[in-house]
């Protein structure tokens, strides 16, 4: 977490209520100078009224939004400084691209010739060369998102907020995107906060993710540590990990209703929940294991994942290569790997 002093963004106990329900309980969070900073959540979990709230679109109930440690208490969105892209574009079909991308500089009282530089400047970095004279409507979904980007860094906002900014895009266009944009931003030294329900966008865009529940923060991090080391079974569970179960840990090993299961060196002692990363759950020969049937096979891209029946317990789930997997209906044995075993909060 960043030193407070060196925030570009502060949230301090912010607190929005619609009637009895919070759908932001208090929320502190820092973005750094610089920072990528992605949110996810379930529907409902308070992700985009936080970013409303930033962007001076929903005022709080209670707590401070400061941004360059200016409380923005009373500011108009139009002079936050912010910069803002939402799901749908929202492009002006009246005007041709280089009007779209100009609009922030026309309102601020930028000249002409600053307008027009900026537009062509801004679309040769988002990939689109020469589309200044473009209709709107000539333009594919990822052209639109990209000229909406453009026009969303236009005016050089000290944050860029992103609302789902690739939701209505196919995957494969948005696994491209998220790179282009992840690279564009570096390039910039652009600050954003996005909000997404897209795991994999998140994960490939943010220098550090931020999961919501309740109108809370129920973990941040980098990416790699959260989706290593989830802190709770309600975050494990949101990012797909199933093998889920209680366990008393003795020592370096857990009691489960799968049998004696390897922990880490220095773990908690005593009752817990416990999940086994798929990768951590390694198919051995009956006999070696933990005896289970397979029940399904579901080919996942980059591997093969395999659902298990043991005898007792919740099914298991298992990440094999393609050459690796088992068929549906084999019986094989499971041994788990402690390195891939997380002890959860509550």
């Amino acid at each position: 977490m960043t030193d407070a002093a060196q925030s570009l963004l502060r949230l301090e106990a912010l607190t929005v209520r619609f009637g009895a329900r919070a759908a932001l309980d208090a929320v502190d969070l820092r973005v750094a100078a610089h920072e990528i900073v992605c949110v996810l959540g379930p529907s409902g979990s308070g992700k985009s009224t936080l970013l409303r709230v930033v962007a001076g679109l929903q005022l709080p109930d209670a707590g401070r939004v400061l941004l360059d440690s200016a409380d923005q208490a009373g500011v108009p969105v139009h002079r936050r400084g912010v910069g803002l892209m939402f799901q749908d574009h929202q492009l002006f079909p009246q005007r041709d691209v280089g009007g779209n991308v100009a609009f922030g500089l026309r309102m601020r009282g930028a000249g002409q010739a600053e307008q027009v530089r900026r537009a062509e400047e801004l679309l040769e970095l988002v990939g689109l060369p020469g589309a200044q004279l473009r209709a709107v409507a000539s333009l594919s979904g990822g052209e639109q998102q990209r000229v909406a980007l453009a026009r969303a860094l236009a005016p050089q906002p000290k944050l860029l907020m992103l609302d789902e900014p690739l939701g209505q895009l196919d995957r494969g266009l948005r696994e491209r995107l998220v790179v282009e944009l992840r690279q564009l931003f570096g390039r910039l030294g652009t600050t954003v906060l996005a909000v997404t329900h897209d795991q994999g966008e998140a994960f490939a865009l943010a220098d550090r993710v931020v999961v919501m529940r309740d109108g809370g923060i129920a973990q941040t991090g980098a990416p790699l540590d959260v989706w290593q080391r989830p802190a709770s079974e309600f975050v494990a569970r949101f990012l797909g990990f199933d093998n889920v179960v209680e366990a008393t840990v003795s020592g370096e090993a857990a009691d489960t209703v799968w049998g004696k299961i390897p922990v880490p060196a220095g773990s908690p002692q005593g009752v817990t929940r416990l999940l086994v990363r798929p990768a951590g759950v390694r198919l051995v020969p009956v006999a070696d294991g933990l005896p289970c049937a397979v029940t399904a096979r579901t080919f996942r891209g980059n591997h093969v994942a395999v659902q298990l029946r043991p005898a007792d317990g919740p099914l298991l789930e298992a990440a094999c290569a393609l050459r690796d997997a088992p068929e549906e209906g084999a019986d094989v044995g499971v041994a788990f790997a402690a390195d891939e075993v997380v002890l959860l909060q509550g």
